[in-house]
């Protein structure tokens, strides 16, 4: 297990997993997840300072996970990027520090997984150069599910211009991209998991090898409050009444369990386990990861 704060890493099994950060943004509790506030106390003694600031802000973390599994290299969720809308200065190097962290050049990516299509999981599936408008993984396939495609078309109530415009129809474009279903199975050991709510065709990646598992979240959480109190909704879900029972669905298929979650949006130590406690579920993380 990596200790350094951009690139904390783990193996699951024979499975290689990295987390490479481009941003922590410390956001008011209550805008991002309405009536969160009045619960931080309540479970403050595992929350902070990790998850929430002493301001009761969440500390929400933009980053990627790649995985290597057998001969395939995946990366899950591509970030913010550059032409983003969002009130955070770019990180022109994150291409950069992806390679870094993958020893080898971005064209070696086979797979590029987006758990959902908003902005900050897309915003790097292009990228400028020399002016041009090119893939950053111009060999990989692009995996999107199914159900988020047919949801997020130009003829959808949910469809967004400002995401698909400039980071998922130009991959589409291209012929990069494979339309596939809520469960499919990138290698033996990676597969993704329906975890429908915050949008229509959202899925999590659960990864399982050598008798060892892990659960890459997506945003069926932003906040590891979720676990304890699944009926905290983020501002963002398209589906409330859903992604409360997603959540717990996945609560009672893992807790007391030996699954590692590693969040898509908790800063680090950004994994932990599931455990029950006397104030509910908890997230569980190790000092050795603080």
């Amino acid at each position: 297990m990596g200790n350094d704060v951009k690139l904390l890493h783990w193996d699951i099994g024979a499975v290689k997993v990295v987390r490479v950060e481009e941003h922590v943004i410390p956001v008011p509790s209550d805008e991002l997840i309405p009536e969160m506030g009045k619960l931080i106390e309540k479970h403050s003694q595992w929350l902070k300072p990790w998850a929430v600031s002493e301001d009761d802000e969440i500390l929400l973390s933009i980053h990627s996970f790649l995985v290597m599994s057998e001969d395939t290299k995946i990366i899950v969720d591509t970030c913010i990027g550059v032409s983003s809308q969002m009130p955070v200065p770019p990180a022109e190097d994150f291409p950069e520090r992806l390679s870094e962290a993958l020893g080898t050049s971005l064209e070696n990516i086979d797979v590029v997984l987006c758990t959902h299509l908003h902005m900050d999981h897309v915003g790097w599936n292009m990228r400028e150069i020399n002016g041009e408008s090119v893939p950053t993984f111009p060999n990989a396939r692009y995996l999107f599910s199914k159900e988020e495609i047919e949801q997020s078309s130009s003829d959808s109530e949910n469809y967004d211009p400002t995401v698909m415009e400039p980071s998922v129809q130009p991959i589409i474009d291209l012929g990069l991209a494979d339309f596939v279903e809520s469960d499919h199975e990138i290698t033996s050991e990676v597969r993704l998991v329906p975890t429908p709510g915050h949008t229509p065709g959202h899925v999590s990646v659960l990864i399982s090898s050598e008798g060892e598992q892990a659960l890459i979240t997506g945003d069926m959480t932003h906040s590891p409050i979720q676990f304890a109190e699944p009926a905290l909704c983020s501002s963002f879900d398209w589906d409330t009444t859903m992604s409360t029972a997603t959540r717990k669905a996945i609560i009672d298929r893992f807790v007391d369990s030996e699954t590692l979650f590693l969040g898509t949006h908790f800063a680090p130590p950004t994994s932990g386990l599931l455990r029950s406690s006397e104030t509910g579920v908890l997230f569980s993380i190790s000092e050795t990861e603080l």
